[in-house]
């Protein structure tokens, strides 16, 4: 198929590409701005025509992206059901719904609480577990349209204030407000172009992390460098805070404080450059005391718990690719010195929280959660028993024997519990009903199949009850597989839409998550990263031999990491699958170290200018580079991303969707949706997750021939 020449990087005018879709009238794709820009990666020479969308606060990107836009929102337009499944999702998602309460320094209890279609949910307050909660910070009256996010909340010690935290349109970039407990005022303080932080508290201001001010229209693009801790004072200015500790010779890591409740240490911890992170700390009592370097590496993961009399208790990958659960004495906090407490075990041991005097203990099997209790001596007490197949969380404290857990299930919407230490029972604290959903109709079950190199991975299937294997089932395919990260059950009311119209929803436990510790995420890293990919195909081919489903009935999806995913997939095998949505991807291989963060990703991913075998090795996926231009039929795609994503920049999806289009793959669409004062994801308002959510499933099933049935 012809495609008309690209436009030259300079010109704001759009023209546009002729090409025909599944849709009965044909798609006019906007043309890219373009140049001549040629890289090279050792002897690999890789042309980069649309380097100009990069800029997003150039005219003719922001040119382009208007045009495309009109184009993806007049295609979504004449889907005849978009606006029914709209309004489905809106009655899916209108229920009352609670996070964990907690007690708080000032000795009140909080949760977050919403009643079911507000943008954000608002943080309550009861002076009794059991009182009346009334509003304490609503972040709906921040914004006119919910576009300010309530990110953290964190106490001072003696209960007087509490600093909170905000996101802006989705983006990365932290502002820090303070309030006053008692009475609810609002302080003066204000902190500006803080990332990847809270407020950790000490006397009568807070440590917290923070960049440079970023330059004007680079704010949500360029490089993050020399992360920062400093401390403010209440009733300072933000230019009178104190550095409390940076490394210029390392502008690229990461630095985060903690200060334990008796505030006699600070705590640095680095991260940036490795799987893991370092640790040190110093005295908050003795004057201009020394740093003390617990680990100097960023080799090993080390998640602090607390400081139990003379001794650190933390959790760490140290000789436990599964991680165990260690003491070291402050005095002498170097690693010939660490005492194992609670030894690996064959799950992962995934948190570990003090709840009164006792420890309490979260493991992953098979991708579901197990808790037990232990003592400080390490010895079990009992396993909390759990709902089979689920995720919990607990919220606890070591000032109180107050535990709540909540639990959920693919089929199970989640469920808060009291758990009572001393007698190992567990009751009921609220229940979540959703409109118009019996979970009782459904059903999840996990099953193991072997990818290209014979390794079994996991996948849950969540179905209705009675489904026939017929090969003709929609199936919406979700991967992640990457950094660690674990996909445990979860409920989402959105995704009811799709299992009540005979969808099954797969997620597949890729390697590079954290499903089986280290050893697992490790087999999908770097060189090893194409087993991610494979697992993902072999997973599509078992739905297909089992007879769940075939290529015709075949949606795959993922987010960030599992947007490229996607893209590698789709380039792999795409003759697998009938519709691909990657969603805010890195797509871009050789350059995704040069955006904002993305330097940190190199611990996964490895780095073009690592050298020539890895510059090889990322280009051989890469999904910007692999998009084949041969006339070979990919799915229908379409490409999400936003304004405002300061974590995967929007460069990435600009410059894949525009290749896409430009390049010869059949007639399927190749569409891009670009959310304006949005950003990677967290903290977006439920406006536009219906609004997305919508539009993805209107996509998916215009394009598998599916009319879904929608309930009066």
């Amino acid at each position: 198929m012809r495609k008309l020449t690209l436009a030259i990087a300079g010109t704001l005018t759009i023209t546009t590409a002729m090409t025909s879709c599944k849709s009965k009238s044909a798609i006019e794709y906007p043309v890219a701005p373009t140049d001549n820009t040629v890289d090279s990666y050792f002897d690999l020479s890789v042309a980069d025509p649309y380097r100009p969308l990069e800029d997003d606060t150039a005219a003719v990107t922001k040119a382009w992206v208007e045009a495309e836009n009109k184009v993806t929102q007049d295609y979504l337009a004449q889907i005849p059901y978009r606006r029914k499944l709209r309004d489905r999702l809106e009655t899916l998602f209108n229920f009352p719904r609670q996070g964990l309460p907690w007690k708080a320094a000032d000795g009140r209890y909080y949760h977050f609480y919403n009643d079911g279609l507000k943008n954000q949910s608002v943080l309550m307050r009861s002076d009794s577990i059991d009182g009346e909660y009334t509003p304490f910070l609503d972040p709906n009256t921040l914004s006119d349209d919910g576009t300010v996010a309530l990110t953290g909340v964190s106490f001072s010690n003696d209960g007087k204030y509490m600093a909170y935290t905000i996101s802006r349109s989705g983006s990365d970039w932290t502002e820090i407000y303070v309030m006053d407990t008692a009475t609810g005022d609002l302080l003066d303080d204000h902190i500006e172009w803080a990332k990847f932080t809270s407020a950790d508290w000490n006397g009568d201001g807070f440590y917290y992390s923070a960049y440079e001010r970023p330059g004007d229209g680079k704010e949500f693009s360029n490089a993050n460098e020399n992360h920062r801790i400093y401390y403010h004072k209440l009733g300072t200015s933000q230019s009178d805070d104190v550095q409390a500790y940076g490394d210029p010779e390392h502008p690229l890591h990461f630095h985060s404080a903690w200060v334990p409740d008796s505030e006699d240490y600070l705590f640095v911890k680095g991260g940036g450059d490795g799987f893991g992170e370092s640790v040190m700390f110093k005295s908050l009592r003795t004057p201009n005391a020394d740093w003390v370097v617990m680990e100097p590496s960023q080799d090993l993961e080390i998640n602090i718990i607390d400081i139990i009399g003379k001794d650190i208790y933390f959790t760490t990958t140290e000789g436990a690719p599964r991680r165990r659960l260690m003491k070291a004495p402050l005095d002498r906090p170097t690693k010939e010195n660490w005492v194992e407490v609670v030894p690996e075990a064959e799950g992962v041991l995934t948190s570990a929280e003090l709840a009164s005097d006792k420890l309490i203990l979260v493991y992953e099997k098979d991708a579901a959660n197990q808790a037990f209790v232990y003592g400080l001596d390490g010895k079990q007490i009992c396993e909390i028993e759990l709902p089979t197949f689920s995720s919990v969380s607990f919220s606890t404290s070591k000032k109180s024997d107050d535990v709540f857990y909540s639990a959920a299930s693919m089929c199970l919407p989640t469920t808060i519990y009291t758990y009572d230490l001393a007698s190992n029972k567990s009751e009921t604290y609220l229940t979540t009903d959703i409109n118009g959903f019996n979970p009782a109709d459904y059903v999840t079950e996990q099953v193991f199949y072997p990818s290209a190199d014979g390794t079994m991975i996991p996948m849950s299937l969540t179905y209705k009850k009675g489904l026939e294997r017929d090969g003709k089932n929609p199936v919406y395919l979700y991967g992640y597989g990457g950094f660690n990260i674990s996909l445990n059950p979860a409920f989402s009311s959105h995704r009811v839409l799709w299992l009540e119209n005979g969808g099954i929803y797969a997620e597949a436990n890729l390697r590079g998550g954290g499903e089986y510790g280290e050893e697992w995420h490790h087999a999908g890293t770097k060189l090893n990263k194409l087993n991610v990919f494979n697992d993902f195909i072999a997973a599509a081919e078992y739905l297909i031999e089992q007879g769940w489903t075939s290529p015709e009935y075949m949606a795959i999806s993922g987010g960030s990491n599992g947007g490229l995913l996607v893209g590698a997939t789709v380039n792999m095998r795409p003759e697998l699958f009938k519709v691909a949505i990657p969603r805010v991807g890195v797509m871009d291989m050789m350059r995704y170290h040069l955006f904002t963060i993305g330097w940190n990703w190199a611990s996964d991913y490895g780095r073009s200018d690592d050298s020539e075998e890895m510059a090889h090795y990322l280009y051989g996926y890469s999904p910007l580079h692999n998009i084949k231009n041969d006339g070979t039929p990919y799915p229908a795609i379409m490409v999400t991303t936003a304004d405002h994503d300061d974590r995967v920049v929007p460069a990435h999806s600009f410059k894949y969707a525009a290749r896409l289009q430009a390049s010869d793959t059949g007639d399927a669409p190749k569409i891009i949706r670009i959310d304006s004062k949005a950003g990677h994801g967290a903290g977006k308002p439920v406006s536009k997750v219906l609004d997305e959510q919508a539009d993805m499933y209107s996509f998916i099933f215009y394009n598998l021939g599916i009319e879904p049935v929608v309930p009066e």
